[in-house]
């Protein structure tokens, strides 16, 4: 899931997105229990924040009835008034603030030991707030539950040698700013003084300002000066100044590698990583940790846009020990053409024709900082192109040397005999603001092996995913070939330097496909999942929602007759799924032209609004069918209106499905629906019968938050956050969703827990948990005992930022309810954007395999390359479609509710068969899939956008002129916030 770029990057109202960055090392102080209680938790650390404000109605001062309300209170409502028959004992607790003696439990054998476990302890240590660092838990064993299955994975075991790395610091000057200009220059040192000056040790360069060599140099620091003839014929001199930094120790690294030391030597790893990368990327082009050539594989994207294929590499430190992951990757490039001919093809127009300035600023901000050189007879320059000239080339003049004021068409005609053909294009504008070089488009060409950095359109996306679609066996393939011809054992650097070896064969794991949770539908149905999926055949819904007064607009162009003829039919295969459907609209269907899309919704509103008035008081219309304009860009428009101006449950549907009527596309659908309704399409039968695992013994909360950013090059929109939370223990089916605006690409959510100050009130408590938690109370009847808390979108760097501050803020929400409040936290990572890829140890193995060739979804695997020593595993819960299945990876970062390898690796398991939009288990636990699409659904409401409600790309896309102050988002309204209107 790119982006997933990233590049993770929606749910129910919050900012969304998969942020990457630099964190704090994870591991350090165990923190203390002896902190004050009555409100600390976990601090902050002692920095002020700002703040947006989120959308909550719930912002008050502690309330009284969440405080007084009885924990396991036996007149609690059934969750949205639904019958179910179910007794699920809760357990009454002491005091919250008296922490019992942590006791693990006993390792898990078997699915069925699993969900007969006892119930763990509630152990809830209290961290104090001066605390820097959170200790990550340690594993708590190996899981044993699943039928056990031998796979094959892309990494390949690094036997590490003796000679300890030595780090130089590199300085060039002038700057040089392209890191393929860096390396040329090293190379050139290191040819030029390798035996002289270098003691005839090889420098491993990382493009920026460190070289790693495999012993101390002949000195501390030295400055050489290199001479470099460009392709012009110039030459250029440039000094560089090595610089002694510091000697990375292998020991330390053997030592984390064997669990006897916490403490990773990330810096060391990053230093061997560069080694073997070194040779790796000669001639290739490096985007972060892939490396891209033609080599490997390009082609066209559309619009001047090319991809090129290439691989990614990473050393990681495993239970096996040093492993380096390959994997396929590819990149979306500029095609190496003249500037005029991309704008052609980018705009797709006449450019003889002049550009409107929406159009000027489009290509602007496409080819912004792209290089750009000009080629003639014997010469040859390059520039950066720092901006489009507002003015046509045809009205550009400049004053020459003379003083004499010359147009530049003028100037090219007389000087370089060269007719401009397209005068009326701006030019591009090189130089400086206070010196610019004005150059036409049709002379610059754009430099090969430039990355395209913005988001592509769908048909790019389409292009670029059908060339670069691999099967399992495909990939495997290409990985096996990269890894060989890439001769790591045969270069001198990696291995008579640093003495390194690699293994050149897959590593084959020991893993375990877990059994497929039994689903619970309407009566006595009950469904076992085939692998990854099932039907709805003569099924109906857990619990049918209730659609007394709907209606129908139409933007599209398809006659009202085949409308209705749709309509009808959707409201068909809804009664027969079990959602009690009125069979007759508030109003006649509605239709409209695309233009006027406010004012249609706002009239549709007040007519039925009247009509219910008459008819039915008190009632409201609880869902609005929507058909789509043809053209693209009003999905987000039309979401926005209904859920937070006037208060409606929407359903979209595309023009192209109103003739086909399919009942395949009606199941679908109304399986949405009723999720917007306040309905259950499926249960997980283990929470019907107590047995679902950390979840059943006791009142459960589970959430699930995610960060999306804006693609790159928007630096006027704000990041997302979403955060949702299940409502109905113990089925936890439904989620409830909340999203908030915060800074640009901030990956910590702000609005979890937030204070303000009122002059009436006081100190008046907010923020994303405090909410939801209330809500939960007030949908269950219980206080939440124990939260889980699925956390998408972090990279590794960020742990230790993310769970420092996120917890502190999760604590915090809990103790502004009621003091010592402290229900156990159990907090877990959700990573997509990885590049581990699993293969059936035999492909074509009818047995270990699933239709598309992929492992069977349910194999897990927590050994050889998961971590030396904390609780992380890599599970693969769904079937695969087309090219090779991604595993999640989980790693837990905080657990005090003490989960065991199994219980947690069966309960998560379990949850990606409760998605509510298809019978498939799905590749991340739904929460945090939630949370994604709540995440988008509300980036939507700020940019418009071309969606469905099958889909989550991003809309349009705001320029990058200046850089905005973080606007709130709109609030969603009260009657759609209650609801998974995210779906």
């Amino acid at each position: 899931m790119s982006g997933r770029g990233g590049g993770r990057g929606g749910h129910t109202g919050g900012d969304g997105g998969r942020g990457r960055g630099r964190g704090q090392g994870r591991g350090g102080i165990q923190a203390s229990s002896s902190s004050s209680q009555g409100g600390a938790g976990r601090g902050n650390d002692g920095r002020s924040v700002h703040r947006v404000p989120v959308q909550s109605s719930s912002s008050s001062s502690m309330p009284r009835d969440f405080e007084n309300m009885s924990i396991g209170s036996a007149s609690s409502p059934a969750p949205g008034g639904a019958r179910v028959n179910v007794t699920v004992p809760v357990s009454q607790q002491p005091a919250m603030q008296q922490r019992p003696v942590q006791i693990r439990p006993e390792p898990v054998v078997a699915a069925q030991q699993v969900a007969d476990a006892p119930p763990p302890p509630l152990a809830v240590p209290l961290v104090p707030s001066s605390s820097k660092k959170l200790s990550t838990p340690a594993r708590p064993g190996f899981g044993t539950v699943g039928r056990k299955s031998v796979i094959k994975a892309n990494h390949f075991l690094v036997d590490l040698g003796q000679k300890d790395p030595h780090q130089y610091d590199v300085t060039i000057s002038p700057e040089v700013t392209s890191k393929t200009k860096c390396r040329e220059i090293m190379k050139h040192l290191s040819s030029s003084y390798g035996v002289s000056h270098l003691g005839n040790l090889l420098l491993a360069y990382d493009g920026n300002k460190s070289a790693f060599a495999a012993g101390p140099l002949p000195f501390e620091s030295k400055e050489f000066v290199i001479k470099i003839t460009e392709r012009n014929g110039r030459e250029r001199e440039f000094k560089v100044n090595i610089k002694f930094a510091a000697k990375k120790d292998l020991h330390h690294l053997r030592q984390f590698l064997s669990g006897r030391q916490h403490d990773c030597p990330q810096e060391t790893i990053q230093a061997l990583d560069v080694v073997l990368r070194e040779s790796a990327s000669n001639g290739r082009e490096v985007v972060g940790r892939s490396l891209f050539s033609p080599e490997f594989g390009k082609g066209p994207l559309g619009d001047g846009i090319e991809y090129w294929k290439g691989f990614y590499q990473s050393l990681r430190p495993t239970q096996m020990g040093l492993s380096l992951n390959i994997d396929m990757s590819a990149r979306a490039f500029y095609e190496p053409k003249l500037a005029s001919d991309f704008v052609r093809e980018f705009l797709n127009k006449d450019i003889s024709r002049p550009l409107t300035d929406q159009e000027r600023l489009k290509v602007k901000r496409a080819l912004r900082g792209v290089r750009v050189e000009v080629r003639r007879q014997d010469y040859l320059r390059r520039y950066k192109l720092q901006d489009l000239t507002r003015q046509p080339l045809n009205q550009l003049t400049f004053t020459d040397d003379t003083g004499a004021t010359i147009s530049v068409v003028h100037y090219y005609r007389e000087k370089y005999n060269t007719q401009l053909r397209f005068p009326l294009l701006p030019a591009i504008q090189a130089g400086t603001e206070a010196k610019p070089t004005y150059l036409p488009m049709e002379i610059c060409w754009l430099v090969v092996g430039q990355r395209y950095a913005l988001k592509l359109n769908e048909k790019q996306v389409t292009n670029l995913l059908r060339a670069t679609c691999q099967r399992p066996m495909e990939r495997e393939d290409s990985i096996m070939k990269t890894m060989q011809s890439n001769k790591y054992n045969g270069d001198d650097l990696v291995n008579k330097e640093f003495g390194m070896r690699l293994r050149e064969e897959l590593t084959s794991i020991d893993a375990r496909v877990l059994p497929p949770p039994p689903l619970k539908y309407h009566g006595s149905s009950e469904v076992n999942p085939q692998v990854g999926q099932w039907n709805m055949i003569n099924l109906k819904m857990f619990n049918g929602g209730n659609v007394d007064h709907w209606t129908v607009v139409n933007f599209s162009r398809q006659r009202e007759h085949a409308v209705e003829l749709f309509c009808n039919e959707l409201v068909k295969m809804c009664d027969n799924k079990g959602i009690v459907f009125s069979h007759n609209p508030v109003v006649p269907m509605y239709t409209a032209q695309p233009q006027n899309i406010e004012k249609t919704l706002v009239d549709v509103q007040s007519r039925c609004h009247a009509k219910l008035a008459r008819d039915s008081p008190g009632s409201h219309l609880q869902l609005l069918f929507v058909i789509l304009p043809e053209a693209k860009g009003s999905y987000g428009r039309i979401k926005r209106v209904c859920e937070t101006e006037l208060g409606i449950v929407s359903q979209c549907c595309r023009p192209q499905h109103v003739m086909k009527l399919s009942k395949q596309y009606f199941e679908n659908v109304a399986m949405k629906i009723n999720v917007k309704v306040g309905g259950r399409n499926s249960v997980l039968s283990a929470s019907l019968n107590g047995r679902l695992p950390y979840v059943t013994d006791r009142p459960t909360i589970i959430f699930g938050a995610d960060v999306t950013h804006p693609s790159k090059g928007e630096d006027s929109t704000p990041s997302i956050a979403a955060v949702v939370a299940s409502m109905d223990w113990p089925q936890v089916s439904k989620y409830k969703a909340l999203v908030s605006a915060q800074s640009h690409r901030q990956e910590i959510i702000q609005d979890l827990y937030t204070t303000s100050t009122d002059s009436k009130r006081g100190v008046v408590h907010g923020g994303l948990i405090r909410e939801l938690l209330i809500s939960f109370k007030k949908a269950t009847g219980h206080k939440p005992h124990r939260i889980i808390f699925y956390r998408d979108g972090v990279s590794e760097g960020q742990f230790n930022e993310v769970l420092l501050h996120e917890m502190d803020k999760i604590r915090k929400a809990c103790i502004s309810l009621e003091e010592n409040y402290m229900p156990p936290v159990t907090f877990i990572v959700v990573q997509k954007r990885h590049h581990t890829r699993f293969f059936p140890a035999k492909h074509g193995d009818r047995a270990s395999t699933d239709r598309s060739g992929n492992i069977l979804p349910g194999t897990v695997v927590d050994t050889k390359i998961c971590h030396p020593t904390e609780f992380d595993f890599y599970l693969c819960s769904h079937a695969g479609i087309q090219g090779t299945s991604r595993p999640a990876h989980y790693h837990v970062l905080y657990d005090e509710n003490k989960f065991t390898a199994d219980g947690l690796q069966m309960l998560t398991n379990s949850l990606c068969y409760t998605y509510a939009r298809c019978t498939r288990s799905v590749s991340i636990v739904p929460p945090a899939y939630y949370a994604h699409l709540a995440a988008f659904r509300a980036r939507s409401y700020m940019e418009g956008g071309d969606l469905s409600d099958s889909d989550s790309r991003g809309g349009q896309l705001a320029t990058r002129d200046r850089v905005a102050d973080v606007r709130p988002l709109p609030a969603i309204h009260e009657s759609v916030k209650s609801v998974m209107f995210y779906c």
